[in-house]
Protein backbone atom coordinates (compact mmCIF):
# COMPACT_ATOMS: atom_id res chain seq x y z
CA UNK A 1 0.00 0.00 0.00
CA UNK A 2 1.00 3.35 -0.78
CA UNK A 3 2.24 5.43 1.98
CA UNK A 4 1.16 9.41 2.16
CA UNK A 5 2.60 12.10 3.90
CA UNK A 6 0.87 15.03 6.51
CA UNK A 7 0.59 17.34 2.75
CA UNK A 8 -0.64 14.80 0.81
CA UNK A 9 -3.76 16.51 0.73
CA UNK A 10 -2.20 20.05 0.61
CA UNK A 11 -0.25 19.12 -2.57
CA UNK A 12 -3.25 17.98 -4.80
CA UNK A 13 -4.97 21.54 -3.76
CA UNK A 14 -1.94 22.94 -4.75
CA UNK A 15 -2.28 21.57 -7.98
CA UNK A 16 0.74 18.78 -7.29
CA UNK A 17 1.15 15.96 -9.96
CA UNK A 18 1.63 12.74 -7.48
CA UNK A 19 3.26 9.94 -8.03
CA UNK A 20 4.24 6.45 -6.41
CA UNK A 21 8.54 7.29 -4.76
CA UNK A 22 10.11 4.58 -2.50
CA UNK A 23 6.32 3.32 -1.26
CA UNK A 24 5.12 6.97 -1.02
CA UNK A 25 2.54 8.51 -3.21
CA UNK A 26 4.66 12.36 -3.63
CA UNK A 27 4.71 15.16 -5.88
CA UNK A 28 6.41 15.10 -9.24
CA UNK A 29 6.06 19.18 -9.63
CA UNK A 30 3.48 21.40 -9.50
CA UNK A 31 3.30 22.35 -12.77
CA UNK A 32 6.84 23.43 -14.09
CA UNK A 33 9.74 21.70 -13.05
CA UNK A 34 12.04 24.07 -14.50
CA UNK A 35 10.21 26.97 -12.68
CA UNK A 36 10.92 25.04 -9.46
CA UNK A 37 14.82 24.20 -10.21
CA UNK A 38 15.02 27.74 -11.02
CA UNK A 39 12.90 29.08 -8.21
CA UNK A 40 15.69 26.56 -5.97
CA UNK A 41 18.52 28.56 -7.40
CA UNK A 42 17.92 32.02 -8.05
CA UNK A 43 15.20 32.58 -4.77
CA UNK A 44 13.55 29.95 -2.44
CA UNK A 45 12.02 26.52 -2.95
CA UNK A 46 10.69 23.73 -0.45
CA UNK A 47 10.06 20.47 -0.62
CA UNK A 48 8.12 17.85 1.47
CA UNK A 49 10.32 15.09 2.79
CA UNK A 50 8.93 14.07 5.32
CA UNK A 51 9.46 10.11 3.40
CA UNK A 52 13.05 10.37 4.82
CA UNK A 53 13.24 8.93 7.66
CA UNK A 54 14.36 10.48 10.98
CA UNK A 55 15.79 7.80 13.80
CA UNK A 56 17.39 8.77 17.14
CA UNK A 57 20.08 6.88 18.73
CA UNK A 58 20.03 7.44 22.70
CA UNK A 59 22.03 6.18 25.66
CA UNK A 60 25.90 5.69 26.85
CA UNK A 61 26.43 3.22 23.89
CA UNK A 62 25.62 5.39 20.68
CA UNK A 63 28.68 7.08 19.93
CA UNK A 64 31.14 3.73 19.71
CA UNK A 65 27.42 2.30 18.54
CA UNK A 66 27.72 4.73 15.21
CA UNK A 67 31.47 4.37 15.27
CA UNK A 68 30.82 1.06 14.17
CA UNK A 69 28.29 1.15 12.30
CA UNK A 70 29.41 3.91 10.38
CA UNK A 71 32.07 4.42 7.51
CA UNK A 72 32.75 8.14 8.39
CA UNK A 73 34.01 8.73 11.92
CA UNK A 74 30.95 10.65 14.32
CA UNK A 75 34.18 11.58 16.46
CA UNK A 76 34.73 14.22 13.84
CA UNK A 77 31.51 16.40 15.56
CA UNK A 78 33.18 18.19 18.50
CA UNK A 79 30.41 20.14 19.00
CA UNK A 80 26.64 19.94 19.49
CA UNK A 81 24.84 19.94 16.68
CA UNK A 82 27.52 19.22 14.70
CA UNK A 83 26.00 16.83 11.49
CA UNK A 84 28.36 14.44 9.32
CA UNK A 85 27.60 12.73 5.71
CA UNK A 86 28.15 8.90 5.96
CA UNK A 87 27.67 5.62 4.12
CA UNK A 88 26.51 2.95 6.38
CA UNK A 89 28.31 -0.30 4.96
CA UNK A 90 27.58 -4.09 4.46
CA UNK A 91 30.53 -6.36 5.46
CA UNK A 92 31.20 -6.39 2.02
CA UNK A 93 31.82 -2.97 1.95
CA UNK A 94 28.61 -1.81 0.11
CA UNK A 95 26.25 0.73 0.60
CA UNK A 96 22.90 -0.02 2.69
CA UNK A 97 22.39 3.29 2.53
CA UNK A 98 23.85 7.35 2.64
CA UNK A 99 22.53 9.35 5.00
CA UNK A 100 23.72 12.32 7.48
CA UNK A 101 24.36 11.89 11.42
CA UNK A 102 23.47 14.92 14.02
CA UNK A 103 24.85 15.14 17.70
CA UNK A 104 22.53 16.39 19.73
CA UNK A 105 23.31 15.55 23.06
CA UNK A 106 26.74 13.39 24.70
CA UNK A 107 24.23 10.07 24.32
CA UNK A 108 22.05 11.60 21.43
CA UNK A 109 22.40 11.20 17.83
CA UNK A 110 20.24 11.34 14.95
CA UNK A 111 20.41 9.79 11.49
CA UNK A 112 18.30 10.47 8.61
CA UNK A 113 17.82 7.76 6.07
CA UNK A 114 16.32 7.23 2.74
CA UNK A 115 12.84 6.49 2.50
CA UNK A 116 12.92 3.31 0.30
CA UNK A 117 15.47 1.84 2.15
CA UNK A 118 14.38 2.74 5.67
CA UNK A 119 12.62 -0.77 6.54
CA UNK A 120 16.18 -2.27 5.72
CA UNK A 121 18.19 0.46 7.74
CA UNK A 122 16.05 -0.48 10.98
CA UNK A 123 16.98 -3.87 10.53
CA UNK A 124 20.51 -3.51 10.06
CA UNK A 125 20.30 -1.00 12.99
CA UNK A 126 18.99 -3.40 15.11
CA UNK A 127 20.88 -6.14 14.08
CA UNK A 128 24.39 -4.54 14.99
CA UNK A 129 22.84 -3.44 18.53
CA UNK A 130 23.72 -6.17 20.53
CA UNK A 131 26.65 -5.50 22.87
CA UNK A 132 26.24 -1.42 23.02
CA UNK A 133 24.25 0.03 25.56
CA UNK A 134 21.93 2.13 23.17
CA UNK A 135 18.49 2.48 22.06
CA UNK A 136 16.97 2.90 18.24
CA UNK A 137 14.25 5.18 18.24
CA UNK A 138 12.31 5.39 14.60
CA UNK A 139 10.71 9.15 14.75
CA UNK A 140 7.71 8.67 13.39
CA UNK A 141 5.95 11.68 15.24
CA UNK A 142 8.17 14.04 12.93
CA UNK A 143 7.64 15.51 9.00
CA UNK A 144 10.92 17.09 7.56
CA UNK A 145 10.42 19.97 5.13
CA UNK A 146 13.35 21.10 3.02
CA UNK A 147 13.83 24.81 2.92
CA UNK A 148 16.29 25.56 -0.31
CA UNK A 149 17.99 28.98 -2.11
CA UNK A 150 19.97 31.89 -1.98
CA UNK A 151 16.91 33.31 -0.08
CA UNK A 152 15.51 30.66 1.27
CA UNK A 153 16.87 31.33 5.06
CA UNK A 154 15.90 34.93 5.11
CA UNK A 155 12.48 33.89 4.53
CA UNK A 156 12.37 31.54 6.72
CA UNK A 157 14.00 32.35 9.96
CA UNK A 158 10.93 34.68 11.00
CA UNK A 159 8.64 30.99 10.76
CA UNK A 160 10.43 29.40 13.09
CA UNK A 161 9.99 28.85 16.72
CA UNK A 162 11.38 31.35 19.43
CA UNK A 163 13.66 28.60 20.90
CA UNK A 164 15.12 27.88 17.11
CA UNK A 165 15.85 31.30 16.34
CA UNK A 166 19.33 30.90 16.80
CA UNK A 167 19.47 28.93 13.42
CA UNK A 168 20.01 32.47 11.96
CA UNK A 169 23.37 32.05 12.79
CA UNK A 170 23.72 28.58 12.21
CA UNK A 171 26.86 27.43 10.15
CA UNK A 172 26.41 24.94 7.09
CA UNK A 173 26.18 21.10 8.45
CA UNK A 174 25.31 22.18 11.88
CA UNK A 175 22.21 22.19 13.72
CA UNK A 176 20.05 23.40 16.26
CA UNK A 177 17.19 21.36 18.76
CA UNK A 178 13.98 23.21 20.16
CA UNK A 179 11.72 21.68 22.32
CA UNK A 180 9.82 19.82 19.40
CA UNK A 181 11.62 20.85 16.38
CA UNK A 182 15.14 20.68 14.60
CA UNK A 183 16.52 22.93 12.30
CA UNK A 184 19.49 22.23 10.31
CA UNK A 185 21.64 23.86 7.64
CA UNK A 186 21.92 21.07 5.45
CA UNK A 187 20.55 20.25 1.58
CA UNK A 188 20.51 17.98 -1.17
CA UNK A 189 20.41 20.70 -3.93
CA UNK A 190 24.18 22.24 -3.77
CA UNK A 191 22.15 25.99 -2.33
CA UNK A 192 21.85 27.25 1.00
CA UNK A 193 19.07 26.47 3.22
CA UNK A 194 17.48 24.66 6.18
CA UNK A 195 15.92 21.13 6.50
CA UNK A 196 13.30 21.20 9.68
CA UNK A 197 12.11 18.37 11.57
CA UNK A 198 8.57 19.38 13.20
CA UNK A 199 5.60 17.68 14.95
CA UNK A 200 3.26 16.41 12.22
CA UNK A 201 0.33 18.46 14.03
CA UNK A 202 2.44 21.90 12.86
CA UNK A 203 3.34 20.65 9.23
CA UNK A 204 0.57 22.23 7.09
CA UNK A 205 0.03 25.54 8.68
CA UNK A 206 4.31 25.78 8.68
CA UNK A 207 3.96 24.63 4.73
CA UNK A 208 1.17 27.04 3.83
CA UNK A 209 3.12 29.91 5.85
CA UNK A 210 6.39 29.55 4.03
CA UNK A 211 3.98 29.56 0.88
CA UNK A 212 2.53 32.83 1.85
CA UNK A 213 6.26 34.40 2.42
CA UNK A 214 6.93 33.37 -1.13
CA UNK A 215 8.68 30.43 -1.40
CA UNK A 216 7.85 28.13 -4.17
CA UNK A 217 6.35 24.24 -3.45
CA UNK A 218 8.85 22.07 -5.64
CA UNK A 219 8.46 18.23 -6.20
CA UNK A 220 10.66 15.17 -6.76
CA UNK A 221 11.51 16.47 -10.02
CA UNK A 222 13.46 19.40 -9.58
CA UNK A 223 15.13 17.97 -6.44
CA UNK A 224 16.51 15.65 -8.73
CA UNK A 225 17.90 18.07 -10.93
CA UNK A 226 19.38 19.82 -8.73
CA UNK A 227 21.24 17.16 -6.92
CA UNK A 228 22.90 16.24 -10.34
CA UNK A 229 23.80 19.66 -10.99
CA UNK A 230 25.61 19.95 -7.45
CA UNK A 231 26.85 16.33 -8.13
CA UNK A 232 25.05 14.55 -5.02
CA UNK A 233 24.57 10.64 -5.52
CA UNK A 234 21.20 9.16 -5.01
CA UNK A 235 20.90 5.60 -3.51
CA UNK A 236 19.81 2.55 -5.74
CA UNK A 237 21.26 4.69 -8.95
CA UNK A 238 24.64 6.13 -8.21
CA UNK A 239 25.47 3.41 -5.59
CA UNK A 240 24.13 0.11 -3.61
CA UNK A 241 24.92 -2.78 -2.04
CA UNK A 242 26.67 -4.05 -5.03
CA UNK A 243 28.78 -0.88 -4.95
CA UNK A 244 31.23 0.45 -2.55
CA UNK A 245 32.04 4.22 -1.85
CA UNK A 246 35.28 3.63 -3.72
CA UNK A 247 33.85 3.36 -6.98
CA UNK A 248 31.05 5.91 -6.43
CA UNK A 249 33.56 8.78 -5.42
CA UNK A 250 32.44 8.71 -1.60
CA UNK A 251 35.57 8.15 -0.88
CA UNK A 252 36.34 11.49 0.72
CA UNK A 253 33.31 9.91 3.57
CA UNK A 254 35.69 7.14 3.98
CA UNK A 255 37.55 7.87 7.38
CA UNK A 256 40.81 5.94 7.88
CA UNK A 257 42.15 6.68 10.98
CA UNK A 258 42.46 5.80 13.66
CA UNK A 259 43.36 2.85 12.26
CA UNK A 260 42.08 0.83 15.25
CA UNK A 261 38.65 2.19 14.51
CA UNK A 262 36.65 -1.47 13.41
CA UNK A 263 33.94 -0.11 11.34
CA UNK A 264 31.80 -2.63 9.22
CA UNK A 265 33.14 -3.17 5.91
CA UNK A 266 36.46 -1.57 6.45
CA UNK A 267 38.64 -4.83 5.95
CA UNK A 268 37.02 -5.39 2.70
CA UNK A 269 37.30 -1.67 1.33
CA UNK A 270 41.29 -1.68 2.57
CA UNK A 271 42.18 -4.39 -0.10
CA UNK A 272 39.69 -3.00 -2.64
CA UNK A 273 42.11 0.24 -2.02
CA UNK A 274 45.36 -1.74 -2.14
CA UNK A 275 44.27 -3.63 -5.06
CA UNK A 276 43.87 -0.49 -7.02
CA UNK A 277 42.07 -0.83 -10.69
CA UNK A 278 39.01 0.77 -9.39
CA UNK A 279 36.13 2.44 -11.40
CA UNK A 280 36.29 6.04 -11.53
CA UNK A 281 33.36 8.17 -10.33
CA UNK A 282 33.24 10.87 -13.52
CA UNK A 283 30.87 13.83 -14.73
CA UNK A 284 29.97 13.62 -18.00
CA UNK A 285 28.75 16.71 -20.32
CA UNK A 286 27.03 15.71 -23.54
CA UNK A 287 28.23 17.57 -26.71
CA UNK A 288 25.80 17.74 -29.25
CA UNK A 289 21.73 17.61 -28.59
CA UNK A 290 20.34 14.81 -26.91
CA UNK A 291 19.50 13.82 -22.81
CA UNK A 292 21.62 11.35 -21.30
CA UNK A 293 19.82 8.66 -19.02
CA UNK A 294 20.89 6.34 -16.39
CA UNK A 295 22.36 2.99 -18.02
CA UNK A 296 23.06 4.41 -20.82
CA UNK A 297 26.67 2.26 -22.10
CA UNK A 298 29.80 4.39 -22.85
CA UNK A 299 32.46 3.08 -25.10
CA UNK A 300 36.16 4.40 -26.22
CA UNK A 301 35.90 3.71 -29.64
CA UNK A 302 35.06 -0.12 -29.74
CA UNK A 303 35.83 -0.54 -25.97
CA UNK A 304 32.93 -0.85 -23.36
CA UNK A 305 34.59 1.49 -20.42
CA UNK A 306 31.29 1.81 -18.51
CA UNK A 307 27.67 3.32 -18.09
CA UNK A 308 25.73 6.32 -16.77
CA UNK A 309 24.47 6.19 -13.54
CA UNK A 310 22.70 9.19 -13.07
CA UNK A 311 21.83 11.49 -16.46
CA UNK A 312 19.15 14.23 -17.38
CA UNK A 313 19.36 18.09 -18.78
CA UNK A 314 20.31 20.92 -16.89
CA UNK A 315 18.17 23.42 -16.66
CA UNK A 316 20.62 25.79 -15.44
CA UNK A 317 23.10 24.76 -17.66
CA UNK A 318 21.06 24.18 -20.20
CA UNK A 319 22.77 20.88 -21.66
CA UNK A 320 22.82 17.21 -20.79
CA UNK A 321 24.44 16.01 -17.76
CA UNK A 322 25.17 12.23 -16.31
CA UNK A 323 27.37 11.05 -13.20
CA UNK A 324 28.99 7.85 -14.07
CA UNK A 325 31.13 5.16 -13.43
CA UNK A 326 33.99 4.40 -15.98
CA UNK A 327 37.18 1.99 -16.13
CA UNK A 328 40.33 2.92 -14.49
CA UNK A 329 42.51 3.83 -17.11
CA UNK A 330 40.36 5.93 -19.46
CA UNK A 331 41.67 9.17 -21.11
CA UNK A 332 40.94 10.84 -23.34
CA UNK A 333 37.41 10.91 -25.61
CA UNK A 334 34.74 9.01 -24.87
CA UNK A 335 31.11 8.34 -26.19
CA UNK A 336 27.58 7.35 -25.34
CA UNK A 337 25.27 4.91 -26.81
CA UNK A 338 22.10 6.52 -28.07
CA UNK A 339 19.81 4.51 -29.52
CA UNK A 340 22.17 2.95 -31.21
CA UNK A 341 24.22 6.21 -32.25
CA UNK A 342 27.65 6.89 -30.43
CA UNK A 343 28.07 10.77 -30.01
CA UNK A 344 30.66 12.45 -28.17
CA UNK A 345 30.85 13.28 -24.16
CA UNK A 346 33.22 15.25 -22.53
CA UNK A 347 34.43 13.83 -19.47
CA UNK A 348 34.02 16.95 -16.17
CA UNK A 349 33.74 17.09 -12.23
CA UNK A 350 30.81 15.61 -11.01
CA UNK A 351 30.01 18.84 -9.32
CA UNK A 352 28.19 20.52 -12.38
CA UNK A 353 26.63 23.68 -10.40
CA UNK A 354 26.54 25.41 -7.07
CA UNK A 355 25.40 28.24 -5.39
CA UNK A 356 23.55 28.62 -8.76
CA UNK A 357 27.00 28.85 -11.32
CA UNK A 358 28.59 26.31 -13.28
CA UNK A 359 31.59 24.87 -12.08
CA UNK A 360 32.84 23.38 -15.63
CA UNK A 361 33.39 25.19 -18.81
CA UNK A 362 30.83 25.20 -21.50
Amino acid sequence: MTRQTTLNTTHREMGARMVPFGGWDMPLHYGSQIEEHHAVRRDAGMFDVSHMSAVDVVGQGARPYLRHLLANDVDKLHGLGRALYSCMLTENGGVIDDLIVYRLADDFYRLVVNAGTTEKDLAWLQRQLPGFEAEIRPRTDLDMIAIQGPKARAKALPLLPADCAAAAGLAPFNAILGKDWMVARTGYTGEDGFEVMLPKEKTVSFWRALHGVGILPCGLGARDTLRLEAGMNLYGSDMNEQISPLEAGLGWTLAWEPADRDFIGRYPLQKQKSRGHLRRFVGLLLEGKGVLRNHQKLFQGDREIGEITSGGFSPTLERSIALARIASDVTGPIQVDMRGKCLPVRLVKTSFVRHGRSLIEL
